[in-house]
């Protein structure tokens, strides 16, 4: 965000929604305090890194897409998760007895309809001021994104049944959030 201070990019900067720390704060929880010296890239992470940095330096505006779906997948899928995370918390049999986790999906006292309703309307703005060339490459990235989330996933290795549950109730309301996207953009012609 801070790079892309003078660009549409930043009015997506709202506030309570940063989560570099939360981030941060759950991978320690879930990989340890020594998690950056310890961590290796899978092939797929660094493929998807790669591409992020190729449309920042061609075309920023296309972060759009990834920024966007971030949140709304942190704001949707994200709640039912960490919803479900403290409530098999309770049960010592379920495994999930560990307090924390969840940081990336805890905004606080500011609540999840008003986040949503803001990062809407700030995609909506910024739909606006974007030519019709844009909105529809901002479209095709949104695809794109499934695509490479989707590739990572694969990757995910010890996934039971039971994680890949959880990785397609996330992927559901991104998907939603896709659509959304482009009834936005069509709409706004």
């Amino acid at each position: 965000m801070e790079r892309h201070k003078n660009t549409h990019i930043f009015r997506l900067d709202i506030e309570g929604l940063r989560r570099t720390e939360a981030f941060e704060k759950d991978l320690i929880f879930y990989l340890g305090k020594d998690w950056k010296n310890n961590y290796v890239v899978r092939e797929s992470v660094a493929a998807y890194l790669l591409h992020l940095r190729k449309i920042e330096s061609s075309n920023p505006n296309l972060l759009l897409a990834y920024i966007y779906h971030l949140y709304m997948g942190l704001l949707s899928g994200g709640q039912l998760l960490m919803h479900k995370r403290k409530v098999l918390g309770k049960f010592p049999f379920t495994g999930a007895t560990r307090e924390g986790g969840t940081a990336v999906t805890n905004f606080g006292d500011i609540t999840i309809s008003k986040l949503k309703r803001d990062v809407k309307a700030a995609m909506n703005s910024v739909a606006e001021d974007l030519d019709e060339t844009t909105k529809q490459m901002l479209i095709e990235e949104s695809k794109t994104v499934f695509v490479k989330n989707n590739e990572i996933i694969r990757t995910v290795k010890g996934g039971t049944e039971v994680v890949v549950m959880k990785l397609l109730i996330l992927l559901i309301p991104l998907s939603v959030a896709l659509m959304l996207l482009a009834l936005i953009l069509f709409y706004n012609k």
